[in-house]
């Protein structure tokens, strides 16, 4: 896992310093571009006049400290602002999660066991919508729907604009609010938080029904399945407890690796949904080529999947018997 962290670091760096931009530009504004003390100035205080190298050396070793750097753009210590942008894309993922794993298993469990009738035909269909529309389409037509023209939800955000974020304890809105007991705090974050992680989640769900549903019909066929039958199991234990526990168990490298994409993912979403996420502001942090930022995005998603795998390798060693971890 270092090495990998590291081969991350260095491909990040040199794309981000590959670009044809000029974070001065961003820094300083155009009218200042002309003045050459400033521009000498600014370049000495953001390390700038250093070679790519120097610079290269300076940013790794920096890293070992747990020091990010300092955006461009906030003129805020990098791991200062993920750490408070985090917590609002942990909520938007987890929900997602929650939405599409449970989705997706139900689907792919039902399609199994109504195969090739009309149940089976429209999850695939409902998975295929899901897995290949754009997040940003179905995103864009789905706020429009529901909330200009329905009015059943609500707006972009976190909480309404004139609404007050209660201080923070975990940073999930959702608990902060159970938290202190404000139960018309939760049901507005619940309401905003909805829309983006149906999203969001439809997105893993025909993934994970489809591989539910191939895992199932797998496990059907086996020959402790016809044993279990022929020992006079009930067929919903047959189903539910033989198949099911056993079908599941390659699902979990799947719910796994989507956990991961989803954090790096959610750019798309967040942008639409005005979510205050670290996917917004990797978006900011590329626009105003804010190197700082955008290389420390870059290691927080790297750092998610190598994270997320070593937990469902373990989690996957757990879960079935015959794997055991040395």
């Amino acid at each position: 896992m270092p090495f990998l962290v590291l081969g991350i670091v260095t491909a990040a760096f040199v794309i981000s310093h590959s670009t044809q931009g000029d974070p001065l530009v961003s820094i300083l504004g155009d009218r200042q571009m002309d003045n050459p003390e400033i521009v000498a100035a600014a370049k000495a205080r953001w390390g700038l006049d250093r070679s790519l190298t120097e610079q290269y050396f300076i940013y790794v070793g920096n890293l070992l400290t747990g020091d990010l750097g300092t955006s461009i753009r906030t003129k805020q210590p990098v791991s200062q602002d993920i750490l408070t942008r985090l917590p609002a894309t942990l909520e938007l993922v987890c929900a997602a999660m929650l939405i599409g794993s449970g989705m997706g298993i139900v689907l792919g469990v039902l399609a199994a066991r109504f195969r090739d009738r009309a149940f089976d035909h429209f999850s695939r269909l409902f998975a295929l919508v899901g897995s290949s529309v754009p997040v940003f389409w179905s995103g864009l037509i789905l706020l429009f729907v529901l909330s200009v023209k329905l009015n059943w939800i609500d707006g972009p955000g976190r909480l309404d604009s004139r609404t007050i974020p209660p201080e923070s304890i975990t940073g999930f809105l959702t608990i902060d609010s159970l938290l202190r007991s404000d139960l018309a705090m939760f049901g507005e974050a619940l309401q905003h938080l909805a829309l983006p992680a149906f999203v969001l989640g439809w997105a893993v769900t025909g993934i994970i029904s489809r591989l539910v549903r191939a895992s199932m019909l797998d496990v059907l066929s086996q020959d402790y399945i016809l044993a279990a039958r022929a020992r006079g199991a009930r067929e919903g234990r047959v189903f539910f407890h033989h198949a099911l526990r056993n079908a599941l168990i390659p699902t979990l490298t799947i719910i796994g690796f989507s956990f991961a994409y989803l954090i790096t993912g959610a750019v798309l979403t967040e942008t639409i949904f005005s979510w205050p996420g670290i996917g917004s502001y990797a978006v900011d942090a590329a626009r105003n080529l804010d190197y700082p930022a955008i290389m420390g995005v870059t290691i927080v998603g790297g750092l998610a999947f190598l994270f997320t795998n070593l937990v469902t390798d373990v989690v996957y060693a757990v879960a079935d018997p015959r794997i055991s971890v040395q």
